[in-house]
């Protein structure tokens, strides 16, 4: 199956109402999590019932939209991936912020047709806010269109990034660029959620995101956003393997070679 043979806009607006479904079920469930329902399936990396039945949900609906279409998916790892069309989902990214009621957190999910992403749709559940792209759209938050910023030099920019929480092998050069940048820069932030992340970059309200130990499922709906939105993604390299890398740098493009010649200089790239 072709992406060419589908249409993108109406499958984009069908995972778009999922999303909005799914995200009240979380909202809701909010307030009755108990400790008890966190489970840790890795070095600071939590998981509730939550998760778990949203991703259900999430999975059960989309293999309507696209019966063939097979899954990467963040909590169940048995789903049968397929050749072509593959989709990625993150049930609910910003786990620990969840836990703690404290925003952000998001859906994200993208459809993979072979290496290219060709819809993603991430929505921040708690202000309601929907961004969705597909192939050779506008980008878009809630209906309308939105471009990432102006901004043209790091010094009047404002920075998102991700710490570190179980791959430290690159924390010593994370931290001397975290202080470069500190000081260089508008300001940092960290959210806990890298597809709003990615999200806010996209309609100009970061103008730069980097992190590295990221999974697909974090990444691919935002990547595509992000570019539809006018920005730049690439790898620490400046390459293209961001998707399954584990490392990306998203910007309005303008500022995208002064942040890299500052991440070569730290990380010997």
């Amino acid at each position: 199956m072709q992406s060419t043979n589908m249409n993108l806009e109406i499958i984009t607006k069908q995972v778009v109402n999922l999303s909005k479904a799914v995200g009240r079920f979380i909202k809701q469930e909010v307030a009755q999590l108990k400790n008890s329902d966190v489970e840790e399936k890795g070095m600071h990396n939590f998981v509730t019932y939550v998760d778990k039945q949203a991703e259900k949900t999430i999975v059960t609906e989309l293999s309507k939209i696209l019966p063939k279409a097979g899954f990467i998916a963040e909590e169940d790892g048995s789903l049968q991936r397929s050749d072509r069309l593959n989709w990625i989902i993150d049930p609910l990214d910003g786990t620990t912020n969840y836990i703690h009621e404290l925003p952000p957190f998001s859906i994200s999910i993208a459809l993979l047709d072979g290496n290219e992403i060709i819809v993603g749709v991430i929505y921040e559940i708690n202000l309601k806010e929907c961004f969705y792209a597909w192939k050779n759209s506008p980008a878009f938050l809630n209906g309308n269109v939105i471009n990432v910023s102006s901004t043209h030099n790091l010094n009047s920019a404002l920075l998102a990034t991700g710490f570190p929480y179980y791959d430290y092998s690159l924390l010593p050069q994370y931290m001397e660029l975290l202080s470069d940048l500190m000081q260089s820069t508008r300001g940092i932030r960290r959210l806990g959620s890298a597809a709003v992340d990615l999200a806010y970059l996209a309609c100009g309200r970061f103008d730069l995101f980097y992190e590295y130990g990221l999974q697909s499922w974090d990444v691919a709906a935002g990547i595509l956003i992000v570019r539809q939105a006018g920005g730049l993604v690439s790898d620490f390299s400046g390459n293209n393997n961001y998707i399954f890398g584990k490392e990306i740098i998203a910007s309005n493009s303008l500022i995208h070679n002064e942040f890299q010649i500052k991440l070569d200089h730290y990380f010997g790239k």
